[in-house]
C-alpha cells in the first residue's frame, strides 16, 4: 500500500483555466512537495492568483486535473486540512483580533490555546483587542494568516503574504514560515518580489499563464550562469529555457 505521505502534497496536471473568455493558465503541470516551503513567483498579472485558486478549489477549471494533500481539489475533506490566504485581508473589521481568530478556532473545532499561538506566531499579541478597521494593513495581512493558523493546517496557500509589510516583519513572517514547513506543513507563498526566491526549497516560475521552470534557487543559479536571482529569472525568459 502507497504511503500517502510519500506522494506529493500538490500534483497539477495539464491545467488550463479560461476567465472572462481569456486563456490565463496555458496547459500547466507541476508538483509541490510535503513539508516544504514552494515559491510561486512572477510578474503581477502572469496567473499566480488563479493557479492558487485552482489548487485550494476555488476557481472552475477549464482542463486538466489537479490533486492536493492526495484528493481532488474542492473536495470538502480539504476545508479542514488547507488554509488559505488571499491578498485581500479576510478578517472582520468590527471585531478584535482575538474575535476573529477564536471564530474561526471554534469552526475548527481548536481551543483557546490554539488562539493565543496563532496570534503570538505573527506577532499581534499586543494589538489582540484592537478592532479590525483599527490595524494597518500589515497588521491586517497577519491576522489573517493567524485565522489561517489556528486551523493548524497540513498546507499554508498564501497569495503575496509581504506585500506591504517593513522589512523587518518580512524576516519576522519568513522565519515563521520555516518554522511551520520543519514541522511538516506544506506551504505555497506566491510573490512578485524575486529576492523572496531565497527562502524557498524550490520555485515555480510563470511569465504570462505559462510555467517557465520549476526548480530550487541554486539550479536557477547553475542553468542560468547568474548568482543573483532576479537576474537568473530575466535570464531564464530571454534563453526561453524551460526546466
Amino acid at each position: 500500500m502507497t504511503d500517502p505521505h510519500s506522494s506529493p502534497a500538490v500534483d497539477v496536471r495539464t491545467l488550463t483555466v479560461r476567465r472572462g473568455g481569456r486563456e490565463v493558465l496555458h496547459d500547466v503541470s507541476l508538483t509541490i512537495p510535503r513539508g516544504s516551503i514552494t515559491g510561486l513567483l512572477g510578474p503581477s498579472g502572469c496567473g499566480k492568483t488563479t493557479l492558487m485558486r485552482s489548487i485550494v478549489g476555488t476557481q472552475i477549471v477549464e482542463s486538466g486535473e489537479i490533486f492536493a494533500l492526495g484528493l481532488p481539489a474542492g473536495d470538502k475533506e480539504l476545508r479542514h486540512r488547507i488554509g488559505y490566504v488571499t491578498q485581500a485581508p479576510s478578517i472582520y473589521s468590527d471585531i478584535s483580533v482575538y474575535e476573529n481568530v477564536a471564530y474561526f478556532a471554534a469552526l475548527y473545532g481548536r481551543d483557546r490555546d490554539a488562539t493565543d499561538t496563532a496570534i503570538t506566531a505573527v506577532g499581534l499579541l499586543e494589538q489582540a483587542h484592537q478592532r479590525g478597521d483599527e490595524l494597518s494593513g500589515g497588521q491586517m495581512t497577519r491576522a489573517s494568516l493567524a485565522c489561517a493558523l489556528v486551523a493548524q493546517p497540513d498546507m499554508l496557500v498564501l497569495d503575496e503574504p509581504t506585500v506591504g509589510l517593513d522589512p523587518v516583519l518580512r524576516v519576522d513572517l519568513w522565519k515563521q514560515f520555516h518554522e511551520l514547513a520543519a514541522a511538516g506543513t506544506t506551504l505555497l507563498v506566491s510573490s512578485h518580489v524575486m529576492d523572496e526566491a531565497e527562502h524557498c526549497d524550490q520555485l515555480l516560475l510563470m511569465r504570462e499563464g505559462e510555467l517557465l521552470a520549476q526548480l530550487s534557487p541554486d539550479e536557477l543559479r547553475a542553468n542560468t550562469g547568474e548568482q543573483n536571482l532576479e537576474r537568473a529569472f530575466l535570464s531564464l525568459i530571454t534563453m526561453g529555457q524551460t526546466a
